[in-house]
């Protein structure tokens, strides 16, 4: 098939090309490549797929409606996947506008596009974050979502939302995926275990924070990047016993659909800090400090949906994961 990719200098994007191309698929990819972390492993991420040919790059940001316009019309891809976004829970109490011009104007464009293109079926990047201040647990998609506790949590809520309109008016078929704390090899630098490894091996504290009682549902980049491509590949029809007495937030009789990616196991922060201890033989000298506006203190992932549908379930230990990441990290910055 031909694949739009959004976010391809991302870190979940650019593990997608290279699975997608190296199954046989044409992937066109788009990123701005801003400076929200490192550029310099951007570049190295699209290094990696640039060696292939059946891929084409584009540096752009999903917000330039032209831009977007020309790319659907040049490029007529038959599915897509958005991973393009303005990440991260902190920084949107920083910078709120980033977050409205790459996760609302640039959704309002791939859906667009994909309106206008009879794209067979559009899978986006949703986020656990759209579970906010629920307590529950594990976290279902069949659960309401109405109470965001940041704005990039509202974003992603605001895109399910919006796929959900397009679904209804125009049949498009649309799968949200809400990712649980992905890690990994190639990972982003503004995440705590990178942030943690590398303030660990130069000798630095790391900031703990709610005095490390945190989980998280920690999913391996790998279990991620096979849920996404299972899910593309089973395009959503309607919920024939969807009712409107009774709404399930999870499905519609439009085809559309939500589904957890996560590793269905929460993990105790201070277990990931000791495991990074492990890995890196070095002890991390902690400030513990109280909870950050805008974060939660669990995720935990229900996923029978995604298991029910398509067959998986993200499988890999955090004591795998870490050990991998590690071994990467060290091999890239040569630490």
């Amino acid at each position: 098939m031909k694949i739009l990719v959004t976010g391809t200098a991302g870190f979940i994007g650019n593990e997608l090309a290279i699975r997608l191309l190296e199954r046989g698929d044409e992937v066109v990819g788009i990123d701005n490549v801003n400076d929200y972390y490192d550029i310099r492993l951007k570049e190295a991420r699209l290094a990696r797929i640039n060696q292939y040919p059946g891929f084409t790059e584009i540096r752009a940001g999903i917000h330039d409606r032209a831009v977007m316009e020309e790319v659907f019309a040049k490029y007529k891809p038959q599915r897509v996947v958005n991973l393009a976004a303005q990440a991260g829970v902190r920084y949107s109490l920083k910078n709120p506008y980033a977050y409205v011009d790459s996760n609302l104007h640039g959704f309002i464009n791939i859906l667009e596009g994909c309106r206008h293109h009879e794209v067979e079926h559009l899978v986006y990047a949703s986020s656990s974050s759209v579970y906010g201040a629920n307590t529950k647990m594990p976290f279902s998609v069949h659960d309401n979502v109405d109470h965001p506790v940041s704005l990039y949590a509202a974003s992603k809520k605001a895109n399910e939302l919006m796929a959900h309109s397009y679904s209804h008016l125009y049949s498009l078929p649309t799968t949200g995926l809400r990712f649980f704390t992905v890690y990994g090899p190639w990972g982003r630098p503004d995440m705590a275990y990178f942030s943690f490894t590398k303030a660990i091996l130069e000798g630095r504290a790391i900031d703990v924070f709610n005095h490390g009682d945190m989980k998280r549902d920690f999913t391996y980049i790998d279990d991620i990047v096979e849920g996404v491509m299972r899910t593309l590949d089973y395009v959503p029809t309607g919920n024939t016993e969807w009712n409107g007495n009774d709404p399930d937030p999870g499905s519609s009789r439009a085809p559309y659909r939500i589904y957890n990616i996560g590793n269905n196991n929460p993990v105790d922060l201070m277990h990931l800090i000791g495991q990074l201890e492990q890995n890196l033989g070095k002890t991390a000298e902690k400030n513990f400090l109280p909870m950050q506006a805008g974060d939660v203190p669990a995720t935990f992932a229900d996923v029978d949906d995604l298991m029910r549908d398509v067959g998986f379930k993200p499988a890999t230990s955090i004591e795998d994961g870490i050990e991998k990441f590690v071994r990467w990290y060290k091999d890239f910055y040569r630490g």
